[in-house]
C-alpha cells in the first residue's frame, strides 16, 4: 500500500513531501527541508543517522535522552513510505505504542498509520504500523526468512496488509536482554533478512556484536552512531545530607524542577509527605498552584493526599496512580509551579515531566527475587533523563548517601573538633541484612557504559506453532532458528529439547502430521487444521472464553455475574488488587478463627489455603484443561480466576469504597486500568444474544464507572477506534448529538445500576447491621437532616426482631425488590422516587429504604445525588 496523501503540498504532513524520485539525496534534502520547517536543526548523529537511512544501511542509534532519537525514527518511516515499504515501529509498552500511533499520525496523516496491540487493531493494512515487539516477532515468525517476498508467496491471512516487513524500528532495543521478553526484540533479527533495522536506546552499551551480526544474516551495511554526546550536559554529585536540605538547597540554587527517584511507591509518597515541611514553594506559588486546582476535583483517598501535597508545592508521579492525578502533575510541573516531584525509577519509561534535577535516594533497587545495586544501564536510564533540551544549558544527577552515613556526618558536624566528643561517638552501621551503597558505588556506575547486551530467547508452543504456518518446509525453518539465534550452543540445545517436546505436544493432540518432503526425499511435518487468527498474533484468552461461556446456565440468578467471571479469569491479574483481597480475606479468616477458639497453630495451617476470591475456579479450570488438550497453542496460556469487578457487583462498592475497603489509595490507577480492560474485553467479548437485561446494566454501569472516576483511558480506546476524528471538522455522518445529551442522567439504564447499587450497598450494611457504616455514607433527607448511626438503628434495628438476617444475594438485587417510580415536571422528569425492599427469610418483603435521586443536581455534581426520605417497616 502505498503513502496517502492527506493534505496540501505545504503542510506538515511528511507523506506529502516524497520526492518524485527516491533517491537518497532527494530524500535527505526533503526530510531536512521539512525538519527545518519545523523549526528543528538536526544534530550531527542525527543527521549521520538519517543519511545512513537513506541510503539503504542498517543504523544503531546509541545517543543519550533527549538527543533527538524520535526524529531519526520519523525519517527512517519516511524513507521507507517513499520507497513504498512496509515500515513497522516497535516498542515495549501498549502505551508507548499508543503515543507514537497519535504522534505518527499528526505526522504522516491518519490513512498512513495504523496500530497493533493486541488490545486493539487499528488501520492494520497501512503502510505505518505501529505495535508491541511481540506482534512484529509473531508476524516474523510466520512470514520470515524472505517467504513474503518470495514470488509464490500467498498472502497470509493472518497478518494485515502486505506481508512482506520492509523496515522496522525498534525502540527500547535494551528489552533485547530483558529475561522475559527479549525472545521478541531477537526473533526479527533472525528471521527478516530483507528487512532494514534501525535500533535505538540511550543505554545500548557495545554494539560490535549487532554490527558484525547483522552485515553477516542481511548482506547490508551496518552504520552505528554513538555517542555521548548531549544536547544538555550532566553534572554528577554525591550527597551527604538529608534529603530536605538537600532539596531546599536545589530549589534555591535554581536547580528545580526536582525529581527525587525511588523504589517503591510507598516510599515516593511518604518522601512526599516528608517534604511538606521544607518550603519548597513559596507563597506566590502555592496560591498560583491553589488556582490551578479551583476547578479540580480530588476524590477520597489518595485523592485528599495528593490535594494536600500539590497545595504545599510537592507532586508524586507513579503508575499506580489515576491517569487523570498523573496528568496534572505533569502539567503542574510543565508550567513552573512544582519544583519537586517524589515518584519512582520507572520515570524512565512513559512519564511526561520536565526535569533539570535527578536525585536518585538510593542506587539498591528489589528485583523480584533479592536486593542488588543498580546495573550501570539502569542508572543512565534514569540519569539521563535530568536536564530539558531548549530549557537548561546543563542537569544534574544527585545520588543520596545512605541514611546512617548521613546521620554519622551529622553527629561528626556536632562534635566538632572536640577529641573527647569525637571519642564518645558511635557510629551507626547499615542495617543487617541490607545491601549498602557507598561514593564509591555511585563513582563506579557513573563511570561505567552500559553492560552489554545478552540474549534472552526462549521457546513456546506459540512460537512453534506460527513457524508452521509458514509456507516454507517448517522444519528447516525452525532448524534455522534454533541454531542461527544469539544463545550460547549449552543454551540452544536446550532450546532444542524444548522445541522437540512442543512438537510431541502437537502431534500427539493430531495438530500437526508428519508427511513425506515432495521436492527431496525425508520427512518433515504440517499443520492439520489452521490456527485461529486472533491467537496468532495476540495470544489472548478470548476463544476460550467464547467456550466458556458454554458452561454457564443462562437462567440461573446469577448468570450476569458468571460472565463477568469468565471474562475476569481470562484477564491478567492486578497483582495488587488480588493481594489486597487475599489480606482482607486472611484478616478475616484469622478474626472468625479466634471466635471459634482455634489455637495459633491451627490458625496458621488454616491460613495456608485462605486466598482472594475465585469464583468458578473449578469449573473453568477443568474446561480449559479440556480445551487445551484439543487447543494446544495454548499451552503457554493459563487462565486466573479472579472476582474484582464481581465482587464490586455483589457489595454493591463505588469505585471510592472498593479503594478505601482494600487499603488500595496508592494502586488507584492499576485498579482502574482492570476495571477499563474488563469492561472493553466484556464489550467485544459477549457477543448480543449472551446479553441478558442483568448483564447489559452490568456493563453499562462498569463503563459509567470507569468513566467517571478517570475518562481518559475510555476516551483513548475510543479515540483509537476513530483515529481519523481529531482530523474532521464534522462529523461523517452530519449527527448532531441532541440537547442534553451529556448530562449525567441521561443515561437511564446506567443511571438505574447506580442507584441500585447504592441502596443495595445500604442493604449489604444493614445486614452486617453496621450501623456506623451507614453514617460514614454521609446520606441526608429532603430536609437535609443526617442519617446518623442512631438513626438508622432506630429506623431499622426492629427488622432483626423478626428475622435472623437480610438477604443479599442474587434474588435480593432482583428487579421486584427493587422500584422506580418517576416524578415529572414541566420540562421533563426531574427525580426519582426509588424503594429497595430488604429481602427477608419469610419472603414478607414489608421492611424498606426509601430514596430519592435529584436530577438537576445530579447533572450539576456529574455525580449520583441520592436522598434517603425514609427507611422502616410498611
Amino acid at each position: 500500500m502505498g503513502p496517502v496523501s492527506t493534505s496540501p503540498v505545504h503542510t506538515a504532513n511528511l507523506a506529502d513531501r516524497i520526492p518524485t524520485t527516491p533517491d537518497p539525496d532527494s530524500l535527505f534534502e526533503a526530510f531536512t527541508g521539512w525538519a527545518s520547517d519545523q523549526g528543528l536543526e538536526l544534530y550531527p548523529a542525527q543527521e549521520e543517522a538519517v543519511l545512513g537511512l537513506v541510503t539503504g544501511a542498517h543504523v544503531i542509534l546509541s545517543t543519550p535522552t533527549g538527543s533527538g532519537k524520535s526524529l531519526v525514527a520519523l525519517a527512517a518511516h519516511f524513507v521507507a513510505l517513499a520507497q513504498g515499504q512496509r515500515t513497522y515501529y516497535t516498542a515495549p509498552l501498549k502505551a508507548l505504542v499508543s503515543e507514537k500511533f497519535f504522534a505518527l499520525v499528526d505526522a504522516f496523516g491518519a490513512a498512513n498509520v495504523g496500530m497493533m496491540t493486541g488490545d486493539s487493531a487499528v488501520n492494520p493494512d497501512a503502510p505505518i504500523i505501529c505495535c508491541t515487539a511481540e506482534i512484529l516477532a509473531n508476524i516474523a515468525l510466520r512470514t520470515g526468512g524472505g517467504v513474503a517476498e518470495a514470488p509464490t508467496h500467498h498472502d497470509d491471512p493472518v497478518v494485515p496488509g502486505d506481508d512482506a516487513v520492509g523496515q522496522v524500528v525498534m525502540d527500547e532495543f535494551h528489552f533485547y536482554a530483558d529475561p522475559q521478553r527479549g525472545w521478541a526484540w531477537q526473533v526479527p533479527l533472525i528471521e527478516l533478512p530483507r528487512t532494514q533495522f534501525l535500533l535505538m536506546s540511550a543505554t545500548l552499551g557495545e554494539v560490535d556484536f549487532f554490527t558484525r551480526d547483522l552485515e553477516r544474516r542481511t548482506g547490508r551495511s551496518v552504520l552505528p552512531v554513538t555517542s555521548t554526546d548531549r544536547p544538555v550536559p550532566l553534572n554528577y554529585s554525591y550527597a551527604v545530607e538529608p534529603v530536605h536540605e538537600l532539596v531546599e538547597e536545589l530549589i534555591h540554587t535554581g536547580r528545580a524542577p526536582v525529581y527525587l527517584v525511588h523504589f517503591t511507591q510507598a516510599a515516593a509518597v511518604e518522601r512526599a509527605q516528608a517534604l511538606l515541611s521544607a518550603g519548597v514553594a513559596t507563597r506566590a506559588q502555592r496560591d498560583a498552584i491553589a488556582a490551578e486546582l479551583a476547578d479540580v476535583s480530588f476524590a477520597t483517598g489518595f485523592g485528599t493526599t495528593l490535594s494536600r501535597l500539590l497545595r504545599h508545592g510537592v507532586g508524586v508521579h507513579h503508575a499506580g496512580m489515576l491517569p487523570r492525578y498523573r496528568r496534572l502533575v505533569e502539567r503542574l510541573t510543565q508550567a513552573g509551579l512544582l519544583t519537586a516531584v517524589c515518584g519512582t525509577d520507572t520515570l524512565g519509561v512513559g512519564i511526561n515531566v520536565p526535569i533539570r534535577t535527578v536525585v536518585l535516594t538510593s542506587l539498591v533497587k528489589f528485583d523480584g527475587e533479592r536486593q542488588r545495586h543498580l546495573s550501570a544501564r539502569e542508572f543512565h536510564q534514569i540519569a539521563g533523563r535530568a536536564g530539558r533540551a531548549g530549557f537548561d544549558t546543563a542537569g544534574d544527577v544527585v545520588v543520596v548517601a545512605p541514611d546512617h552515613v548521613i546521620e554519622n556526618r551529622r553527629l561528626l558536624e556536632k562534635a566538632g573538633d572536640d577529641p573527647k566528643k569525637l571519642r564518645k561517638i558511635v557510629r551507626k552501621k547499615a542495617p543487617e541484612g541490607q545491601v549498602n551503597w557507598t561514593d564509591k558505588t555511585f563513582e563506579r556506575l557513573r563511570d561505567a557504559p552500559p553492560e552489554p547486551l545478552t540474549s534472552s530467547f526462549a521457546v513456546s508452543h506459540a512460537m512453534v506453532l506460527n513457524v508452521l504456518a509458514r509456507e516454507a518446509d517448517p522444519v528447516d525453518s525452525m532448524r534455522h532458528l534454533l541454531t542461527a539465534n544469539h544463545e550460547p550452543p549449552e543454551r540452544q540445545g536446550r532450546h532444542v529439547r524444548q522445541a522437540v517436546n512442543v512438537y510431541r505436544s502437537l502431534r500427539a493432540a493430531g495438530v500437526v502430521e508428519r508427511v513425506r518432503r515432495e521436492d527431496r526425499p525425508g520427512w518433515t511435518v504440517r499443520l492439520t487444521r489452521d490456527i485461529p487468527q486472533d491467537f496468532a498474533l495476540n495470544q489472548a484468552l478470548s476463544p476460550f472464553a467464547y467456550v466458556a461461556f458454554d458452561l454457564l446456565d443462562a437462567e440461573a440468578p446469577t448468570y450476569a455475574l458468571d460472565v463477568i467471571s469468565v471474562v475476569e479469569a481470562t484477564l491478567e491479574n492486578p497483582r495488587q488488587v488480588v493481594a489486597a483481597q487475599e489480606n482482607v480475606a486472611r484478616r478475616d479468616a484469622v478474626a472468625a478463627m479466634k471466635a471459634e477458639g482455634y489455637d495459633y497453630e491451627e490458625r496458621m495451617a488454616l491460613l495456608q489455603d485462605v486466598t482472594y476470591p475465585k469464583p468458578l475456579e473449578e469449573v473453568l479450570e477443568a474446561g480449559f484443561t479440556i480445551y487445551r488438550q484439543t487447543n494446544p497453542w495454548t499451552a503457554d496460556l493459563q487462565i486466573a480466576p479472579k472476582s474484582v469487578v464481581r465482587d464490586m457487583v455483589e457489595r454493591a462498592m463505588t469505585f471510592a469504597e472498593f479503594v478505601s475497603t482494600y487499603q488500595l489509595a496508592r494502586s488507584e490507577g492499576v485498579l482502574l486500568r482492570y476495571l477499563a480492560d474488563a469492561y472493553r474485553t466484556l464489550r467485544q467479548t459477549v457477543s448480543a444474544e449472551r446479553r441478558n437485561e442483568e448483564l447489559e446494566d452490568l456493563i453499562a454501569w462498569l463503563g459509567a464507572l470507569v468513566r467517571g472516576t478517570d475518562s481518559s483511558l475510555l476516551d483513548e480506546w475510543e479515540r483509537l477506534a476513530d483515529p481519523l476524528a481529531p482530523h474532521r471538522s464534522t462529523a461523517s455522518d452530519g449527527e448532531v448529538r441532541p440537547p442534553g445529551a451529556d448530562r449525567f442522567t441521561a443515561d437511564t439504564r446506567t443511571l438505574r445500576v447506580l442507584v441500585r447499587n447504592a441502596l443495595f450497598r445500604r442493604i449489604e450494611l444493614v445486614a452486617r447491621e453496621a450501623w456506623d457504616g451507614l453514617a460514614g455514607l454521609g446520606d441526608v433527607d429532603d430536609d437535609g437532616a443526617p442519617w446518623t448511626a442512631a438513626r438508622w438503628h432506630e429506623a431499622l434495628d426492629a427488622y432483626f426482631d423478626e428475622h435472623d438476617d437480610v438477604g443479599i444475594g442474587p434474588e435480593a438485587r432482583g428487579p421486584e425488590l427493587f422500584r422506580v417510580k418517576e416524578v415529572t415536571g414541566p420540562r421533563g422528569p426531574v427525580a426519582w422516587q426509588v424503594r429497595q425492599v430488604l429481602d427477608d427469610p419469610a419472603g414478607h418483603h414489608d421492611w424498606f429504604i426509601d430514596a430519592r435521586v435529584d436530577f438537576p443536581a445530579s447533572d450539576a455534581a456529574a455525580d449520583l445525588v441520592l436522598r434517603i426520605t425514609s427507611a422502616g417497616r410498611l
